[in-house]
């Protein structure tokens, strides 16, 4: 099971897990992941950028479309 969040082209994978492995998520939690994909959607390039030098997010790349590398400004989709 996969949790995400999607706004315009920027997407926000927020959790994943095994349905083997824990029942579903509670409308809490549900919420909580809401925020945080809400918070990370409308984040600047340069918040982005700091978030993947430090670890907290980590860049999945569609290899059938370009990437945008953090160093070099704002995404494709301007944001």
């Amino acid at each position: 099971m996969l949790v995400a969040h999607r706004a315009g082209s920027r997407a926000v994978f927020l959790y994943a897990f095994a349905k083997n492995e824990r029942d579903n998520i509670d409308p809490d939690e549900l919420l909580t992941l809401r925020e945080i994909g809400a918070a990370w959607l409308v984040a600047d390039a340069q918040r982005i950028a700091d978030a993947i030098e430090q670890g907290i997010l980590q860049e999945v790349v569609d290899e059938d479309q370009e990437t945008w590398p953090a160093h070099q400004g704002a995404p494709r989709d301007g944001r």
